[in-house]
């Protein structure tokens, strides 16, 4: 590898580019730059640019504190202007991988990205993508575009693959205490990548090849996609069956061994989950294989929501058309402010599709401005909570009065297994 570039790092001198200041660029600027490392963020954002510059984090696992702390000490600074690239020793890539329709990836964050460093980027540079993608982005796209300024990768410049594993408002995992998955292009890139790691994470796993990493990134979120759809689907089965399937599946965690436990509920949500998965399935069906697993799960996750009201309507015999009906919690996760592809949104729109007057109280979402929906949360107090036909708790967040919404609603959905073990007739089990 390289010596001077290594040393570069071993001795904090090597500046940092982290391209994308999203949740997980964003986190992995601020830790290199509490670390000692000099790190620029660079996003073609204003108004991301300018918070950071502010010292407020907009992320939630950064606080402004953290942040203001590195920028005081001028360590950490954001700009838009990408033209620094030319003296960065190593640059991370970071931006969004969506899906441009269903099924199909939209790489072209990476590619904009990538063509930018090019223009800027000097000899004995390390360049890694963070970004989740299908295996084989790293060394089929990203290095031959790189190639194009005349320069080698393994020679003049260094490239690896090191997905992210950010798990966002998760206290107990930060990006430090994620292991780390790393592979190279060639040996000396992924060296050096570790090296470059370890001075921020404690655990860093090399692996034989970007495509190796790449990979690792997809089979670790298709595992959870197909559990999911997996449990989604027995809770229908047991629905039909008359048999509660919470109980079921806290008798098999009592296995010690060969069982890990998946809740169902209405889906998935965020980035990683209901997108990643498809980034595998498209490569393969590429490569002429179909993944039957892959396709299944993401089709049964994202029939939950009208599945949770068809199951509702059965219960309340009678058409949704006419009745008023709150959504408790609209974001995709517990306690986590993201609203990234969020089931509960799904379920307001449907209702919303079948002329039920929907409303909806989030204790960390003021008010919802997305798509079609364009409503504020409800105060939550006695008057209103007494107004519904039913309330669908559809995300479980803690700040949320459990005891006055039961006492005080007519009718509870439970999706998420609030009530567990409570038999009071007003709570209609998912």
């Amino acid at each position: 590898m390289s010596q001077k570039l290594k040393q570069k790092i071993v001795t904090k001198k090597a500046k940092i580019a982290v391209i994308g200041l999203g949740y997980v660029g964003l986190p992995l600027a601020v830790n290199f730059a509490k670390a000692g490392f000099k790190v620029f963020g660079l996003d073609k954002d204003q108004d991301r640019v300018d918070q950071i510059n502010a010292k407020k984090s907009y992320i939630l696992d950064i606080s402004s504190r953290e942040l203001a702390n590195v920028v005081n000490k001028g360590f950490f600074s954001a700009l838009t202007e990408f033209e620094i690239l030319k003296d960065m020793d190593a640059i991370l890539i970071c931006v969004p991988t969506p899906l441009k329709r269903k099924y199909t990836p939209d790489i072209t964050y990476i590619v904009s990205a990538v063509r930018t460093i090019r223009k800027y980027m000097k000899k004995d540079t390390l360049i890694i993508l963070e970004s989740t993608t299908y295996p084989g982005t790293t060394e089929e796209l990203i290095k031959p575009e790189l190639e194009k300024g005349g320069m080698k990768a393994g020679k003049d410049f260094f490239l690896s693959f090191s997905p992210e594993r950010i798990d966002p408002g998760n206290k107990k995992y930060d990006v430090t205490r994620i292991p780390k998955v790393v592979g190279g292009f060639s040996e000396k890139s992924g060296e050096l990548t570790k090296v470059l790691y370890e001075k921020i994470i404690n655990q860093v796993h090399l692996v034989s090849s970007a495509k190796a990493a790449e990979m690792t990134k997809l089979l670790e979120n298709t595992f959870r996609i197909i559990n999911i759809g997996w449990v989604n689907e027995v809770a229908m089965m047991c629905h039909k069956m008359g048999i509660n399937v919470r109980e079921v599946i806290e008798a098999a965690k009592t296995k010690p061994f060969g069982y890990m436990p998946f809740y169902p509920g209405l889906g998935v949500g965020g980035h990683c989950i209901p997108d990643d998965p498809l980034y595998l399935y498209w490569k393969a069906k590429h490569e002429g294989f179909s993944s039957k697993f892959i396709k299944l799960s993401a089709d049964i996750n994202s029939h939950m929501p009208q599945y949770a009201l068809d199951h509702l309507q059965k219960v309340l015999k009678g058409s949704f058309k006419r009745k008023k009906l709150l959504i408790v919690g609209v974001t995709y996760k517990k306690d986590v402010k993201d609203l990234r592809k969020s089931p509960p949104l799904k379920l307001i729109e449907l209702l919303k599709n079948q002329g039920c007057q929907v409303d909806y109280y989030d204790p960390i979402i003021p008010f919802l401005n997305i798509g079609k929906v364009h409503q504020d949360s409800i105060e939550f107090n006695k008057k209103n909570l007494s107004s519904y036909d039913c309330a669908i708790i559809a995300a479980d967040h803690t700040d949320v009065d459990y005891t006055a919404l039961l006492k005080h609603s007519k009718r509870v959905y439970d999706v998420l297994d609030v009530y567990a073990g409570n038999k009071n007739k007003k709570i209609i089990k998912f």
